[in-house]
C-alpha cells in the first residue's frame, strides 16, 4: 500500500524529503556548544541581520559539516542501493567493495610515513585515500573475475579483501602507535572539525559521482531479472555489474576519504528507502541519497546535542544502530 502510494505521488514525496533534509539542516547548525535558535540560523542562510559571531559560528563552522554530512550520506545511501542490486543481497553494504578498507589503509600509511604527517595531515590527505578506496574497490573486482562475475563470489571476495586490508591497518597501528589519535576518527567515521577546505575536496567526486550512478538505475532494472533475462534484452550483464560496481567503489571512496569509514549507513538508506518506493531503481536511487542525507544528519546532530561537551564520533553512534538493524535483517531472512 505505502509503495503503491509512493510510485503515485513520487513528485511529492521527493519534495517533501527536501523539505524534511532543509529542517535538519537547520537544526543540525543550530546544535552545538553555542546553541542558536533555528530563526537565527534561517535569518543567517538567507544573510539577514544577525550577530557578527553568530553569522561566522554559522557559516564558517557548522554549514560546510552540515553540507558533507548531506553530500557523504547521499553517496553512502546510493552505493549501498547499487551494491544490494548487483551483488543480490540486501545485506550488501559499501564496506564490501574493499573502498572502505583500502581508503583507510591508504591514510594510515601517508600519516605513518613521517613524523611531519602526523602533526599536520593537509590537504592531500583525503585525495591519498581516495587512490587508496579505489584500488580496494579494484582489488575486490579482480580477485571475484572468473571470466564472468558470480554475486556470490563478489560478496565472499569483498569481505575477505576488506578483513585483509583491516588487518594491514592493525599491523601498522602497532608498529606505528603515534598515529593511532589521529587514525581513529579515520577508523570510525566523523564529521568532527570538518569545514570548507574538506567540502571543496568532497564535493567536485559528487558532482561526478551521483548523477553517474543516477543514470545507471535503468541499467539496474535489467539487471534485476536476473543474467539469463538481461542477455536477452541485449545487456552484458558481467561488463554492466562491473561499471555498477566501479560507480559504487567511486561514491565510497570519494565519501570516506572526507568523513572516514562510517559503516551500516550504506545498509541503512537503501533498506528504509526500499520499503517506501519499491525496489524499482529509478525510484529507489535518488530517495536512497535523501534517506542516506537524513540518517547522517539526524544521527549527527542528536549525537552533538546529546554527548556536549564531548562530541562522539557519528560513525560510533551509526555503529550502534546499524548492528541491531543488521542482526534484524538477518533473523528475518533466516527465521
Amino acid at each position: 500500500m505505502i509503495q503503491r502510494l509512493a510510485a503515485r505521488y513520487y513528485s511529492l514525496l521527493i519534495l517533501l524529503s527536501l523539505l524534511v533534509l532543509f529542517v535538519l539542516l537547520v537544526l543540525h547548525v543550530a546544535v552545538g556548544s553555542v546553541p542558536i535558535s533555528p530563526a537565527t540560523v534561517v535569518a543567517a542562510l538567507f544573510n539577514q541581520p544577525v550577530e557578527t559571531y553568530q553569522r561566522i559560528i554559522v557559516w564558517d563552522l557548522r554549514l560546510p559539516r552540515a553540507l558533507i554530512a548531506l553530500l557523504a550520506g547521499a553517496m553512502f545511501g546510493l552505493a549501498g542501493a547499487i551494491l544490494q542490486i548487483i551483488m543480490r543481497n540486501p545485506l550488501a553494504e559499501p564496506e564490501m567493495t574493499g573502498a572502505t578498507s583500502g581508503s583507510v589503509l591508504f591514510a594510515v600509511l601517508w600519516l605513518a610515513q613521517g613524523p611531519g604527517q602526523l602533526a599536520q595531515p593537509g590537504p592531500i590527505l583525503p585525495f591519498v585515500a581516495l587512490i587508496g578506496g579505489l584500488i580496494g574497490g579494484a582489488l575486490v573486482y579482480l580477485f571475484s573475475w572468473r571470466g564472468h562475475n558470480d554475486p556470490v563470489r563478489l560478496v565472499l571476495t569483498g569481505v575477505l579483501i576488506s578483513a585483509v586490508l583491516r588487518s594491514a591497518i592493525s599491523i601498522i597501528l602497532l608498529l606505528r602507535q603515534e598515529v593511532i589519535g589521529t587514525v581513529l576518527l579515520w577508523l570510525i567515521g566523523s564529521l568532527n572539525g570538518l569545514v570548507w577546505d574538506q567540502l571543496n575536496i568532497l564535493w567536485p567526486w559528487a558532482v561526478i559521482a551521483l548523477p553517474l550512478g543516477l543514470t545507471c538505475a535503468s541499467l539496474a532494472n535489467v539487471l534485476q531479472l536476473g543474467e539469463a533475462s538481461a542477455s536477452s534484452l541485449g545487456l552484458n550483464a558481467t561488463w554492466t555489474r562491473l561499471s555498477l560496481f566501479f560507480v559504487a567503489a567511486l561514491l565510497t571512496a570519494s565519501a570516506v576519504a572526507v568523513v572516514g569509514g562510517i559503516t551500516f549507513l550504506g545498509l541503512l538508506a537503501p533498506h528504509l528507502a526500499r520499503r517506501v518506493v519499491g525496489a524499482d531503481a529509478r525510484r529507489l536511487f535518488p530517495f536512497s541519497m535523501l534517506v542516506g542525507s537524513g540518517i547522517l544528519l539526524a544521527a549527527d546532530t542528536v549525537t552533538q546535542a546529546v554527548t556536549q561537551p564531548v562530541t562522539v564520533p557519528v560513525g560510533a553512534a551509526l555503529a550502534l544502530l546499524g548492528v541491531p538493524f543488521f542482526l534484524y535483517l538477518v533473523w528475518r531472512r533466516n527465521p
